[in-house]
């Protein structure tokens, strides 16, 4: 199982040092980083990655409301394959017609990135949950639309929160998903209770068995109360020890 930090988890530390934040992060034991912000950040960013031996399979920009072009060039740059649109609020999941046309969007942006060489995604939080369209969850709707080379980067965490359960999501969602966003915590919306994996009430372990096409799992805090670099530690330090006790028993 390959394991990836959301540098977003980082993004006061990195607004003061990039450069030593991203040797902290090699450091600790991880290999790979989801970039967000990186158009803007892509030189120096490249740098730190390459100086650490970090390689970033995918990233998050705003690909339905900047510059297309500018953010696939600027990830071929740093060696992301697919770019995933990290956030859409919770008005534009209200309605069929409204879920039609980000599809739409989307799809359309797919056709772009695949002129780079890049795959396109999208990524969830619990609005996307918590509307209901024709009978299911407007993602499991939207998911229906998207053309084929489309992925999905489920963030179990905002599913739980919206009041599904994210292993028969996964289910439902099948071979779309081919990266989570892994966190843990009480599963409401207070962003600074939320814990490292394995210490809340998210069943990490069984949530990754879930996603059964799954590239990477992606480790992320939106918000933390304590030290953030041990919080990445002992969410890094939980899912690989699990992994191998896993692959020791299979």
């Amino acid at each position: 199982m390959s394991y990836s930090l959301q540098l977003y988890t980082l993004r006061n530390a990195i607004s003061e040092d990039l450069p030593g934040t991203i040797k902290k992060v090699a450091a600790i034991g991880y290999t790979q980083v989801e970039p967000y912000n990186f158009v803007a950040t892509a030189k120096e960013l490249g740098a730190a990655l390459k100086e650490n031996g970090l390689t970033a399979p995918s990233g998050h920009a705003p690909l339905m409301s900047q510059d297309q072009d500018e953010i696939f060039t600027a990830a071929k740059e740093l060696g992301i394959s697919t770019v995933i649109d990290p956030f859409l609020p919770a008005e534009h999941w209200q309605k069929a017609e409204d879920i039609q046309a980000t599809a739409e969007k989307l799809n359309q942006a797919a056709r772009k990135g695949a002129g780079y060489g890049i795959r396109v995604g999208y990524h969830n939080h619990a609005w996307e949950l918590e509307s209901i369209i024709d009978g299911r969850t407007a993602l499991e709707y939207f998911e229906s639309l998207l053309d084929p080379e489309l992925v999905l980067e489920v963030d179990t965490y905002w599913v739980a929160v919206g009041g599904q359960d994210p292993v028969d999501i996964l289910a439902k969602l099948g071979d779309r998903v081919k990266f989570i966003h892994i966190k843990d915590g009480p599963l409401t919306r207070d962003n600074k209770a939320q814990q490292p994996a394995g210490q809340g009430k998210v069943p990490v372990m069984d949530v990754i068995a879930a996603a059964t096409s799954l590239e990477v799992g992606v480790v992320e805090f939106d918000d933390y109360a304590g030290d953030i670099f041990e919080g990445i530690a002992e969410s890094l330090a939980f899912l690989n020890s699990n992994t191998a006790a896993e692959g020791a028993t299979a």
